[in-house]
């Protein structure tokens, strides 16, 4: 019976030591990580999706009607101001201006016979200025007929490369009919949408605008080597997106840039008194963000809050919290509102240098 009785009590001792066990090892499971947030001045990286733009780029349009009798170039060459692109088939406006040639000199006959005549009072100063009349139109047709000819050659206007050439010799040209483009590509023009107030920020805020030099990250996510400088901005915004267009010029000495590309235009702007915290600490519900606050007695509380830019595994606070708030920092997604815990206090500094991946 005695026995029986030792066992029995060594058997409660031995579930009491385990419970007790479970319950110490539940408690630790249930520590949480608390912090703060950060209130640091700082810089940002903004991304803006970018147009990009030859400094110059035109259509090479036909002035006259004809044959195309020359291509002197091929798509994708660099051009020289001045190079000779094109020859529409001259001959009609040659004959043309042979004949304005031979109107002229015969007028320039008559003009001398009228005065001559006129000298003697044969005929009117009338006659002899209506004579002057016709040789100073006989000569504006050769003038014309000289410019229709000289139109048949199509030459380069500036520096550029040509672009596509749709038309092939022997091809019947229209007057205004598009025979290429041409492109000065030794800068580039990007253009970018902002916001309405990130464009009331950049020019009222001039100590907290972002940096006019900006650099361009290229479709292939690799940086051209050369910053550009914000040049201006747009006269008004688009009604329909609220945004307005800025633009910046880059050099392209390597010709990397082609009118026509896309890529994002990236702005350093400075944070000034920015409220940080660590991307773990929140959880989304239907498109809105929210943390846990952790009151004095260890209650858990949600609330909504706004981000007003997006770092590295941290959030700048717009609004909901306050510099002194605690929130939960780990186990977002096992605690509910009211729940009471136990937790350790991690000051935001420390946990920042050491951030790297989201909480689970």
């Amino acid at each position: 019976m005695k026995r029986m009785i030792m066992l029995m009590s060594l058997y409660a001792t031995l579930c009491y030591t385990g419970c007790t066990s479970k319950k110490e090892k539940k408690e630790e499971a249930t520590k949480y990580s608390v912090t703060t947030p950060l209130k640091i001045d700082t810089s940002l990286t903004k991304e803006y999706v970018s147009q990009i733009r030859s400094v110059r780029n035109i259509e090479i349009r036909a002035l006259e009607k004809g044959y195309l009798q020359n291509i002197y170039v091929d798509e994708g060459q660099f051009v020289k101001a001045g190079q000779l692109l094109f020859r529409i088939m001259p001959k009609m406006y040659e004959a043309e201006l042979a004949k304005a040639v031979a109107e002229a000199k015969a007028t320039a006959i008559e003009l001398q016979n009228t005065e001559t005549l006129a000298n003697k009072n044969v005929v009117s100063k009338n006659e002899l200025t209506m004579a002057q009349a016709k040789l100073d139109q006989a000569n504006a047709e050769v003038t014309m007929a000289k410019f229709h000819l000289s139109a048949t050659e199509i030459r380069a206007p500036f520096d550029g490369t040509i672009d596509r050439i749709p038309k092939k010799i022997g091809s019947l040209i229209d007057e205004g009919e598009l025979l290429t483009s041409l492109s000065d590509n030794s800068q580039m023009f990007a253009y970018f949408n902002v916001s309405e107030p990130e464009y009331l920020d950049y020019e009222t805020n001039v100590k907290g605008r972002g940096n006019p030099k900006v650099s361009l990250l290229l479709a292939n996510n690799q940086l051209l080597p050369y910053k550009g400088d914000v040049e201006t901005v747009e006269g008004e915004f688009d009604s329909e997106t609220g945004n307005i267009a800025f633009r910046a010029k880059f050099p392209n000495p390597e010709k990397l840039l082609k009118n026509g590309e896309t890529g994002k235009v990236q702005m350093i702007v400075p944070l000034s008194n920015a409220l940080v915290i660590p991307q773990k600490a929140t959880y989304e519900i239907q498109d809105k963000l929210y943390v846990f606050i952790v009151d004095k007695n260890g209650t858990v509380k949600s609330r909504n809050i706004s981000v007003s830019a997006e770092m590295p595994d941290l959030y700048v606070v717009g609004n909901g919290l306050a510099e002194n708030d605690k929130i939960l920092l780990e186990g977002v997604q096992k605690v509910k509102d009211d729940d009471k815990i136990a937790y350790e206090y991690l000051a935001p500094k420390e946990v920042i240098s050491r951030l790297q991946l989201k909480a689970e």
